[in-house]
């Protein structure tokens, strides 16, 4: 519930890069839903002050029927030399998403759902959501509010890029910093130094707090990760500035509710060539729904 391994689990998924162009490259071994839908769907919740329940598959990867036999090589590791040229054949079987979230009013039906699901797959009944793929989610249901945090994700974060004793900015990128490709490496040994640094790695870190609560983050991510092919040290310098935001505003909450009616607003500006690399116009959007951001 706080964010802390509870049980460990081994998995054996597919390869996806092993996926050949027209005849399987298309096919999505895994699919999830857009973090977008979740947010409408627990603004409208908030709103009407519906229940919202998590349910877990304990063995996910069990579960259902192919009508292909699959067959496999080795996993790394556990090949030995008189098997070295065996295949496996696996048990027919089709994974499902194991994390599921069960909205309403009608509690009876709501009931007769969960039930139904306990009969057809091993189930654990969660209770009244409150942690769902790394985001909590607090609710004061007397006044029909719902917030979303990723503060413990944010410091693991922090944590990982020695961010964690870092100063605090206010804002996550300042309004004279210009990015451009006039910052990246020009020499060999500028391109090997900044080789050592996680630039990519903490552009996809950030990005996730950005999909999930924190939409404040949109318009520095989108700068910085412009330059992940080869990045500067003043690209860094911005990356580092936008870790320093999340430090002092790691506890920040996505909040919904509040909204008498509800409705989508919409707002959107365009900039002017103001892309310094190609003076391409920007353009930005947001959608509201029940006060707060969904998209």
């Amino acid at each position: 519930m706080d964010g802390n391994v509870q049980t460990y689990k081994g998995r054996l998924v597919a390869k996806g890069f092993r996926q050949i162009h027209g005849v399987d490259y298309d096919e999505t071994f895994s699919p999830v839903a857009m973090f977008k839908s979740i947010r409408i769907l627990l603004a409208v919740a908030a709103f009407h002050d519906y229940e919202i329940w998590q349910m877990d598959i304990k063995t996910a990867f069990l579960n259902g029927k192919l009508e292909e036999d699959v067959y496999m090589t080795h996993r790394e590791g556990f090949v030995t030399p008189e098997n070295a040229r065996k295949v496996c054949k696996l048990e027919r079987s089709v994974s499902y998403k194991d994390d599921i979230l069960i909205i309403g009013n009608d509690i009876p039906t709501l009931q007769s759902i969960k039930t139904w699901l306990s009969s057809c797959f091993s189930m654990k009944d969660l209770g009244e959501a409150a942690y769902i793929l790394g985001v909590k989610i607090y609710r004061d249901r007397s006044r029909r509010l719902l917030g979303l945090s990723q503060s413990t994700y944010i410091d693991k974060v922090l944590k990982r890029f020695s961010m964690e004793e870092s100063k605090r900015g206010f804002l996550p990128m300042r309004h004279d910093i210009s990015l451009s490709k006039e910052m990246c490496p020009s020499t060999p040994q500028e391109r090997e130094r900044m080789s050592q640094i996680p630039y990519a790695s903490a552009i996809g870190s950030i990005m996730y707090a950005m999909i999930c609560t924190r939409p404040d983050l949109s318009y520095a991510l989108s700068m910085t990760s412009r330059y992940q092919a080869n990045p500067g040290k003043g690209h860094w310098t911005a990356v580092k500035n936008i870790l320093k935001y999340l430090r002092r505003t790691k506890d920040v909450f996505l909040v919904y509710g509040g909204e008498e009616k509800l409705g989508i607003k919409g707002y959107t500006d365009t900039s002017f060539q103001t892309d310094k690399d190609d003076s391409r116009s920007q353009s930005g959007f947001e959608f509201c729904l029940n006060k707060d951001t969904v998209s």
